[in-house]
């Protein structure tokens, strides 16, 4: 299953609430006044504020030993065990060693006994999980994913005042192949709803759990978890297209192609990417081939009851038995084949330059045998990305479709002649640019003459926004050089490249 792309890049997301002080600090803003009320409370106080302080490290040390002596000894021997404040600069104490599990079990402490602390705590408690979270941030795009989840939990362990860090979690053990613990983690990320701070948040969890279930077989659980998300969100097309994507997989054709037509009908309203999504939705959706074995065995098991039938006669008879349950089965998925095209078409009206979204129309068109719009299509791919031999051979497959079959051997024997092969691995794209990255490979028997790549980075209407050039150098045979290129302007959405 594909959950939603990772929003690692989101950082920003956690500067956005201020603190007072950064974390380490002792004197964050306190919005509840507690008094010390015993000698060794007040002491532990003045421990942790000289602590603070000073500028000396082993005077640092000296303070913050003497400082959890005294507070230790407050809460337990000191009769002080239901004291807030004792508690309170106990966890203080916790905040400064960055010892997040005594923090969170003494400040959980004080709050009980002073609930009025609840604010100033949670502002404490967001302190510590800010730089924590980053780390699991930075350790997902730095592919260190196990690690990344071990810090979301520690994250998750002393701050559960926002959804992100439930969401990350549970994004990245979906990945990993875990998806009761995803599931976990996406429904507690969905109750911070009633916050109109984080409606954004819920939406994205409600829709992502549903697609967990899916990818998990657990069909009844992702049937009705998209349906609970479109009675909230009735005009998403992506939980449409998985709606009836479940529906199909639980064999109910006529639910699933009614859900379908809606998704159609939907169309003109959605952007291109969730266009291409759905398309992508209901292509997953479809039911492997049946198994064409039972049939076969049945038919010549009957089939030999009667002794005027040849072998050659009982293996035709059965061929035919088996080529009709397969055409049965080609029938019966063929409206969906037409919607995906359909809402793949509709996306690249929106963005007519989608590279994935042209190479999947492109293959659907094949499988559908659509002569008059295959070759359009891999045309416009090929423009795009000529240096390619997937595409090549969608070219190719194109004019098969035509009976062209001089132009298809043509493009065929491209494949084998370009000196490099060129493969973009990897598009983003926000407000400010677009990064692409990829590879390109020798793959003839000698090495290249270095050339340029020209990449024109482009617009939902083509217009060319920036460029970049990419120099290949020589390469020997069967070796390969990454590249990574960054463009800046506005509305980036695509791109091509040319030999220069």
């Amino acid at each position: 299953m594909t959950v939603r792309k990772a929003v690692g890049l989101i950082v920003s997301l956690l500067a956005a609430a201020p603190l007072e002080r950064a974390v380490g600090q002792v004197q964050v803003l306190q919005k509840c006044e507690l008094r010390p009320g015993h000698q060794l409370v007040n002491s532990g106080i003045l421990y942790l504020k000289s602590a603070n302080d000073t500028k000396f490290e082993d005077q640092r040390q000296k303070d913050l030993k003497d400082a959890y002596r005294v507070l230790t000894q407050a809460v337990t021997t000191g009769g002080q065990e239901k004291n807030p404040a004792a508690w309170y600069y106990l966890a203080r104490y916790y905040a400064f060693q960055k010892d997040l599990g005594g923090a969170d079990s003494a400040f959980a402490k004080a709050q009980e006994l002073q609930p009025k602390c609840k604010d100033d705590i949670e502002l404490w408690r967001r302190s510590l999980w800010v730089p924590v979270f980053n780390s699991g941030i930075q350790a997902w795009q730095a592919g260190n994913t196990d690690s990344a989840i071990a810090t979301f939990r520690r994250a998750n362990a002393i701050y559960t005042g926002e959804p992100a860090g439930f969401i990350y979690l549970a994004t990245l053990l979906a990945g990993a192949g875990q998806p009761d613990s995803a599931v976990k983690y996406f429904k507690l990320a969905v109750r911070y709803g009633d916050d109109p701070k984080f409606a954004k948040e819920k939406r994205g969890a409600m829709l992502d759990l549903a697609r967990v279930y899916h990818g998990a077989e657990r069909l009844d659980d992702a049937v009705a978890a998209y349906k609970e998300y479109l009675a909230a969100y009735p005009n998403d097309v992506q939980a449409m297209a998985g709606l009836g994507a479940a529906y199909s997989r639980q064999g109910k054709k006529d639910e699933a192609l009614a859900m379908f037509a809606q998704v159609g009908e939907h169309s003109d309203s959605a952007a291109a990417d969730d266009l291409f999504a759905a398309g992508r939705a209901i292509l997953n959706g479809i039911p492997q081939p049946p198994d064409t074995t039972p049939v076969v065995t049945q038919c010549k098991a009957q089939a030999r009851k009667s002794r005027a039938l040849t072998v050659r006669q009982i293996a035709a008879r059965c061929d035919s038995a088996r080529v009709k349950v397969l055409h049965d089965y080609d029938a019966s998925i063929l409206p969906q084949y037409r919607v995906a095209g359909h809402l793949y078409e509709a996306g690249l009206v929106k963005n007519p330059y989608d590279h994935e979204a042209l190479f999947g129309l492109s293959a659907l068109y094949y499988i559908m045998a659509d002569s008059a719009h295959a070759l359009p299509v891999a045309a416009r791919l090929y423009d795009l990305d000529p240096l390619n031999r997937s595409v090549l051979v969608k070219l190719a497959g194109a004019y098969q479709l035509r009976n062209k079959s001089d132009s298809a051997l043509y493009y065929l024997q491209q494949g084998e002649l370009i000196p490099i092969e060129v493969t973009v691995g990897t598009f983003s794209a926000d407000e400010k640019g677009a990064t692409v990255g990829g590879l390109v490979t020798n793959i003839r028997k000698k090495a290249n003459d270095p050339f340029k790549l020209g990449f024109e980075l482009l617009n939902a209407q083509g217009a060319v926004v920036a460029t970049q050039s990419v120099d290949v150098p020589a390469l020997q045979p069967g070796t390969n050089q990454q590249f990574n290129i960054k463009g800046a302007g506005q509305g980036i959405v695509a791109w091509r490249y040319k030999k220069a």
